[in-house]
């Protein structure tokens, strides 16, 4: 083989081994979203060892990505979602039955107090997004206007505050700001958490 088809050969092998990772790792992204991918992922029934130059049958592969996809569309189509207003606020339960899509006084109350505490402790100029209640997690969003600064607080992570936007000045009132947002969410995630761990407790005594 001279200099020229040892280089073809290469090319070859290279592009054939990159697009095997790409798929791979686009089906390794999602068993991770899905909760699936085990701590030493190997072969499974979606995916089996081949002879050649393939290191995946990739028709397996592709059958593996459109199980999970249909999987992931089957269960939003089962989850139900009901809105409440409460105060101008919007509170947005998500469930797979009517008993967790049910809203009692004590939540209420807790998404009344939440918005209050907001206003007083982190920014009485703010636009708040749906809470989103799920069976093990809240999402609560909003944009705090004088500083054009989005944030997202999910109860789910050991520290859930995020924030987002368009070329933010790092000055006093930033800083400021961010201490505030990371105060307040620890208020939020005890608050939250017990709100969770009630609704647990009146489903398993159903």
């Amino acid at each position: 083989m001279d200099r020229h088809d040892e280089i073809k050969s290469l090319l070859s092998a290279s592009r054939k081994l990159l697009t095997t990772q790409l798929v791979t790792e686009h089906v390794q992204n999602i068993k991770k979203s899905y909760g699936i991918i085990k701590e030493q992922d190997t072969f499974d029934e979606y995916e089996t060892a081949s002879t050649g130059d393939d290191v995946f049958n990739k028709m397996n592969i592709a059958k593996s990505v459109e199980y999970e996809t249909e999987k992931a569309q089957k269960k939003n189509e089962d989850e139900k979602t009901q809105k409440y207003r409460i105060s101008g606020g919007i509170l947005k339960m998500h469930g797979f039955d009517k008993s967790e899509l049910e809203l009692t006084t004590d939540e209420k109350a807790a998404f009344q107090e939440t918005m209050d505490e907001f206003v007083n402790e982190v920014s009485d100029l703010v636009d708040f997004n749906e809470m989103k209640v799920y069976k093990n997690n809240v999402e609560w969003s909003g944009t705090i206007l004088d500083l054009n600064v989005n944030f997202l607080f999910l109860l789910n992570e050991n520290n859930g505050v995020y924030i987002e936007g368009d070329m933010m000045k790092v000055d006093d009132n930033f800083m400021m700001l961010i201490g505030k947002l990371k105060n307040y969410y620890q208020k939020f995630k005890s608050k939250w958490s017990k709100v969770l761990a009630a609704r647990k407790k009146t489903k398993s005594e159903e």
